[in-house]
């Protein structure tokens, strides 16, 4: 049993929070604050608590190495004014002067870590990187739900060294909301799925094909989905290695009477970071040269009806 976070005592305690700030930013601004904005209560909860905080979360896809595109310098200021209160920031998550930092934390005090994926260690699950993490706190708590199906050190090798550990309250709410939907789903049950990979949501899927009457598919897996029906994709993302995975869920569907929906239309591009040239097409009409980007106006449309 997981436990929440009102279960521990967290007075003058420093509790670790896997939070989600994965959030967009042009030119050191951010554009969209929503997903700092849902942590702050387990924050909250924690400083009101009598403990100190320490934020962890990775930005982008910097590659294990140190990119200032993706600092979180700008989240931490945004965080500071939700809070009203001054956040200590770190420009290493484990080096010594980011674990002094913590250690001299008092009641009441947040620290920002900067991005965890400066460092290979974060995406390897590192034994030696999560050893470092988990000196910033005594109480661990995950509270990043979008991120939480990742392998990752933040999300599971730092938890082999925590005794006290459990999840926030973004966290409690999402999984209660999942526990109540597919307890006793009423029918029909639709599911929305998107995302580029379909190895992350295999499990998922698979529940799906048992308790589902539709499946709509988005996202960067309907390629993968496309190209294992024979289509043309373009230079659109697929996951290669689950291209057999994904006639499996095909066939599976099929025997299950699970209908599979899959977008009739795409914005195409020539390019993701420079395109000369941006339209939309059919699914089967992806020219060579273009890839998916997004879904069209007409799948939009065929799932609002469907939903």
């Amino acid at each position: 049993m997981i436990r929440s976070l009102n279960s521990f005592d967290l007075k003058d305690k420093r509790v670790l929070i896997r939070v989600d700030y994965n959030v967009p930013i042009e030119n050191g601004v951010v554009k969209d604050a929503y997903r700092i904005q849902c942590s702050i209560p387990t924050i909250k909860e924690c400083l009101e608590s009598g403990a100190s905080v320490v934020l962890m979360s990775h930005l982008g896809r910097p590659n294990g190495k140190i990119n200032e595109e993706f600092s979180l310098i700008s989240v931490g200021e945004v965080l500071s004014d939700f809070l009203e209160i001054p956040i200590k920031f770190s420009h290493d998550c484990i080096n010594e002067d980011s674990i002094n930092v913590t250690i001299g934390l008092h009641p009441g005090e947040v620290h920002l870590l900067e991005n965890l994926r400066f460092h290979s260690g974060e995406e390897d699950n590192d034994v030696e990187f999560s050893t470092l993490l988990s000196k910033h706190g005594q109480i661990y708590i995950n509270d990043a739900f979008g991120t939480s199906h990742r392998s990752h050190a933040s999300n599971v090798g730092v938890t082999d060294n925590f005794i006290h550990k459990g999840m926030g309250l973004l966290m409690k709410r999402e999984v209660q909301y999942l526990q109540k939907k597919f307890k006793n789903p009423k029918e029909p049950l639709t599911i929305l799925l998107g995302g580029a990979k379909i190895s992350d949501k295999i499990d998922l899927i698979e529940k799906f094909l048992i308790d589902a009457n539709t499946i709509l598919i988005g996202g960067g897996m309907a390629f993968t989905f496309l190209k294992a029906k024979g289509l043309n994709v373009g230079n659109s993302i697929v996951d290669e290695k689950m291209i057999s995975i994904a006639n499996e869920i095909i066939k599976k569907a099929r025997r299950n009477r699970v209908k599979l929906v899959f977008p009739v239309d795409f914005i195409v591009s020539d390019s993701i970071d420079e395109p000369s040239k941006i339209e939309t097409v059919s699914f089967d009409s992806i020219p060579t040269n273009m890839m998916g980007l997004d879904i069209g106006n007409e799948t939009i449309k065929l799932f609002s009806k469907i939903l």
